[in-house]
């Protein structure tokens, strides 16, 4: 579902960062995410992802024999993908507990892939080390926003593609970083990632380094069995839900728990007896020069 652009084309709705910044703490906001990603466990949330990696391979067109790079790969949802296509795929996250889950899949799938700890914003490849970059719902909380770009860049040769997955602002898990962040403030300076669910904000990080840009906005339908079993996953598994959750006392968690349950029956389309929220991100193939 969604109109493909030849080139990202910025939309009203969209919001590009073209303000003047202070100064940040990328490093302390780095480590503050790393933990919440560690928190939980991401992995029972990310499995349930898989077919927007499967997505993702196909739109970026990955061919067997191509070196690809996921990159905060998370579980893998776009390493396993990739693998599936006969691709010579090297697996990446910060967070190695993750990592391993993803091990696991491969394993079970039998699988040959290879799987490293790495910090996206400081990738340990040489230059045009690869065919293809993915990233699925990951570069894009980067607190360095720019530098993660380069890296991805960097490290694809020319004439190999970048292909990611990235939350809109307008979307369910952009709403839902804005209610976390009306209890949980971000660290100051924090950029929001849903930035890169923006098309102008793509070719402000991508512009000048791709010979094409292509956009396509899809939807994931988050399937629970109400808002309060959603509630629970996110709450026990989902890092940044996780944290919110674990930074406020009782009766903060109550008011979040009322604004969360608000916004998913809002947004549900699967009727009284189930939730089916539809989860908007734009789906980002970049050619590179």
């Amino acid at each position: 579902m969604g109109l493909e652009l030849n080139v990202c084309t910025p939309t009203a709705s969209a919001t590009a960062s073209t303000a003047f910044h202070a100064p940040v703490d990328f490093t302390a906001i780095k480590h503050r995410q790393q933990a919440a990603w560690a928190s939980g466990d991401y992995a029972v949330i990310g499995t349930t992802l898989q077919m927007v990696g499967e997505s993702l391979a196909e739109a970026v067109d990955v061919r067997a024999g191509e070196r690809v790079l996921d990159v905060a790969a998370g579980n893998g949802n776009a390493t396993l993908a990739a693998a599936r296509r006969f691709a010579r795929v090297t697996s990446t996250d910060y967070v190695p507990h993750l990592l391993e889950k993803g091990a696991a899949r491969a394993k079970a799938e039998g699988l040959d892939i290879q799987f490293q700890v790495a910090d996206a914003e400081a990738l340990p490849f040489e230059e045009g080390a690869f065919d293809v970059a993915l990233s699925t719902f990951g570069a894009m909380f980067t607190p360095d926003q720019n530098r993660a770009a380069r890296e991805l860049v960097r490290v694809v040769r020319s004439g190999g593609r970048i292909g990611m997955a990235n939350w809109t602002p307008e979307g369910f898990i952009g709403q839902l970083f804005r209610v976390i962040a009306s209890h949980v403030p971000p660290p100051p300076g924090a950029l929001s990632p849903v930035q890169w669910g923006s098309e102008p904000r793509i070719v402000e990080l991508f512009g000048a380094e791709a010979t094409d840009l292509r956009c396509v906005r899809r939807y994931f339908n988050f399937r629970y069995q109400s808002a309060a079993h959603w509630i629970e996953v996110f709450r026990n598994f989902y890092g940044p839900t996780h944290k919110a959750y674990a930074a406020l006392d009782s009766a903060g968690q109550a008011r979040l728990t009322e604004d969360l349950t608000a916004l998913l029956e809002r947004l549900n389309v699967g009727g009284p007896n189930s939730l089916v929220v539809p989860g908007e991100y734009l789906e980002v193939v970049i050619a590179t020069q």
